[in-house]
């Protein structure tokens, strides 16, 4: 089994069993529904060394939980990638946020910028995977009220939020040990955070870039430069 998809599979094993009480009214689980697309990824661009580690916070509704790719928006998804296939369903689907994995016809936002930024500066996926990786910290959709609104694992009541934090953060460690990169890149500010507590004391460099949401107006006036100017202040050259 590749080292990727057996950290992948040991921590979804280990989230399962975990629940989370109001607000939030459904979880999602790409890692299993979206296996296949998820397992395909970690094969083909998942073997190291890697220079950086891009770590994202968690699945987007239009993003990963469709395609189980991080910031997996479908088109980039399907057609930079070549990363395609069959996507199941969560156990508990919320209505207003239907899993049709690559028929779905939203696109992300952060992840169009994310991936578009990749094929562009690089071309083809091959040179951009030779130095980088993408992952997410914690790979569960939570949602709360009727219109499935996003809540982000740091908002989670203590008692659901440090179970999960522990099994992200080995999940971390586990994948830092496979593909040792120099750095670490939190895709915004938590990420960074959490990728800081679990690494601390191990032998990699942890830094941060502009989160590319929409929901971010810095983003919103030219996520790539920003970044590439936070990539270059950390040494990172492209």
């Amino acid at each position: 089994m590749h080292p990727l998809v057996a950290i992948s599979r040991d921590l979804s094993e280990t989230l399962a069993p975990m629940s989370f009480g109001p607000p939030v009214t459904h979880v999602y689980d790409p890692l299993r529904y979206a296996r296949v697309p998820h397992e395909a990824y970690l094969k083909r661009y998942g073997d190291g060394p890697k220079e950086v580690l891009f770590l994202g916070m968690n699945p987007g509704p239009f993003g990963m939980a469709q395609t189980g790719v991080p910031f997996g928006e479908v088109a980039h998804v399907r057609d930079w990638l070549g990363i395609c296939g069959p996507v199941g369903k969560p156990e508990r689907e919320h209505p207003k946020r239907p899993v049709r994995g690559f028929d779905c016809e939203r696109s992300e936002v952060s992840g169009r910028r994310f991936w578009g930024w990749a094929a562009e500066r690089w071309g083809t996926p091959e040179a951009f995977f030779a130095r980088f990786f993408v992952g997410n910290y914690c790979p569960l959709v939570f949602m709360e009220g009727e219109r499935g609104t996003n809540r982000v694992p740091e908002k989670l009541r203590k008692a659901e939020r440090e179970p999960l934090l522990a099994a992200c953060d080995e999940a971390l460690r586990r994948l830092v040990e496979v593909l040792r990169p120099r750095w670490v890149v939190g895709v915004g500010k938590w990420a960074c955070v959490r990728a800081e507590l679990a690494l601390q004391g191990r032998a990699v460099k942890v830094g941060q870039v502009l989160h590319p949401s929409p929901a971010n107006p810095h983003a919103n006036r030219g996520w790539a430069p920003r970044a590439e100017a936070q990539l270059a202040e950390l040494g990172i050259r492209l």
